[in-house]
């Protein structure tokens, strides 16, 4: 069994919440948008008795709000725009997902002469976070310190500084990200670590789909990893070898927008992908050193993706607002790595997923599927390919208690040698040693029953519990050519 508390970070939800106040018989799809107004809340409820206290009031005076530019930036719709309910449910989703909000919720107000007022309204959670971490699971033990910004200056850009002592690597590490770059539809991604074993940098720059109805994206990403990668057998690392590789990828996609519910978008691009192997620091020999890898290639990618987005509460997360799409969502990218661009060999490279959502019984049972294909074609065989499907079945039982279970199931072909199938405490069978079982097939099947409770210590994170139960089995045989046990 297990206990959980969830940081709210401050703050409870206002007591009169916002609702519309527009008459029934009013028409909203007929109307024009006559104003936003913006209304951000502070951390903190000072006109709710618990919270008025003197060390809540000085962190709303410490805290920078949000810029409502920031908020504007997330929306899709604008002053004189003609009243939209899937874009208003959209830009409240879209605003639900940056971490520095509690919630958010979009509603029309003051109806009147054929124009409404559409009131934003959100509120901020405490987002300078520094801290010290410990950890132990599977037998080893993590710790970390760490000053992360999610919010800096109230514009929506997140820092963070850390230092990881980790199982694999201690880290110290600088991240940096802007999802609106100078108030634009940008997002920029910087990153950069040293670490025990060698460093990581990487860049991304990229205009997104961001919203159902966006009609073009672009971007370009690239990373230089330098590590050691250890190969674990029964949850004991017995082999090692160093890692290098670059990775570059420039691409761009198109999409006719949202139609009838479905969207379909079309993507093209360039990868460079490359692998260098060798013996590790301090290691006498490498007995499983991979062979060099470089993949030079075209792409082309397809997205089919459904709107039935759902908002749902205590699914996943204690008092929080979450969006669930139970619509169809197909994607897929084809490449073709060819000698003649400097590749290893001539080698076609695949992946697709597939996912789909239903709900049953008034929504009180919810079934989402998801699987996954991915791999490579070379000389007549395939190669390194990786087979997925999982399943997640929610069951409402109550308000506060519900019932999960999640079934998920892994078959691999001629897996690379540094692409470990792997099972234990860090990868979802909790109690076991970490990176316990290794093989080309695996099964886990998790069942939980969660409590939610009106525990609210201090009015700053609410407490709930869970009791869960793990089963899980690695088979196929491994890099080593043990049986797993």
């Amino acid at each position: 069994s297990g206990w959980a508390a969830e940081r709210r970070t401050g703050g409870s939800e206002r007591k009169a919440d916002v609702t519309s106040t527009c008459p029934k018989n009013f028409d909203l799809a007929r109307a024009a948008i006559r104003s936003i107004k913006i209304d951000n809340a502070d951390i903190f409820d000072l006109t709710e008795p618990k919270e008025d206290v003197w060390l809540y009031r000085l962190a709303n005076r410490l805290h920078i709000r949000t810029r409502p530019s920031v908020i504007e930036n997330e929306l899709l719709f604008k002053a004189g725009d003609r009243y939209n309910k899937r874009l208003i449910d959209e830009s409240a989703r879209l605003l639900r997902s940056r971490a520095y909000f509690y919630d958010a919720k979009i509603v029309p107000v003051n109806c009147s002469d054929g124009k409404v007022d559409v009131q934003v309204r959100t509120r901020d959670v405490w987002t300078l976070n520094p801290g010290i971490s410990f950890g132990r699971s599977g037998g080893r033990n993590t710790s970390g310190i760490e000053l992360e910004e999610l919010n800096f200056l109230g514009a929506g850009t997140a820092l963070n500084i850390a230092r990881k002592n980790g199982v694999d690597r201690n880290s110290t590490r600088f991240s940096f990200h802007d999802a609106h770059l100078y108030g634009s539809r940008v997002a920029l991604d910087l990153g950069y670590a040293s670490n025990s074993d060698g460093s990581n940098k990487s860049l991304a720059l990229a205009k997104p789909f961001y919203s159902l109805d966006t009609r073009w994206a672009a971007g370009i990403s690239a990373s230089d990893d330098d590590k050691v990668v250890s190969l674990y057998d029964l949850g004991k690392a017995k082999d090692e070898f160093h890692d290098r590789r670059r990775y570059l990828k420039i691409d761009a996609g198109w999409s006719r927008g949202l139609i009838d519910g479905w969207v379909q978008r079309w993507g093209a691009g360039f990868v460079y992908d490359e692998s260098r192997f060798g013996v590790a620091p301090d290691t006498k020999n490498a007995n499983l050193l991979p062979a060099d890898r470089k993949f030079v290639y075209p792409m082309l990618s397809y997205e089919l993706l459904q709107d039935r987005y759902r908002v749902e509460q205590n699914y996943d997360q204690i008092g929080r607002t979450e969006d669930f799409n139970f619509g169809v969502r197909f994607a897929a990218q084809l490449g073709f790595a060819a000698q003649g661009l400097g590749s290893t060999r001539d080698t076609l490279l695949y992946s697709a997923s597939l996912s789909r959502g239903y709900a049953f019984n008034d929504r009180r049972d919810s079934l989402l599927l998801a699987m996954s294909l991915s791999g490579r074609a070379a000389d007549g065989s395939s190669e390194n390919r990786l087979l997925s499907a999982e399943a997640k079945y929610y069951q409402r039982i109550s308000s506060r208690r519900l019932f999960f279970a999640s079934l998920r199931a892994d078959s691999g072909s001629k897996l690379d040698v540094d692409n470990q199938l792997l099972l234990g405490g860090d990868n979802g069978l909790r109690g076991y040693p970490l990176r316990y079982q290794a093989g080309s097939k695996s099964v886990l099947l998790s069942v939980e029953q969660r409590y939610f409770t009106d525990y609210y210590p201090a009015r700053l994170f609410r407490v709930g519990g869970a009791m869960f139960f793990d089963i899980g089995k690695v088979w196929g045989d491994n890099a080593f050519g043990t049986p797993s046990r």
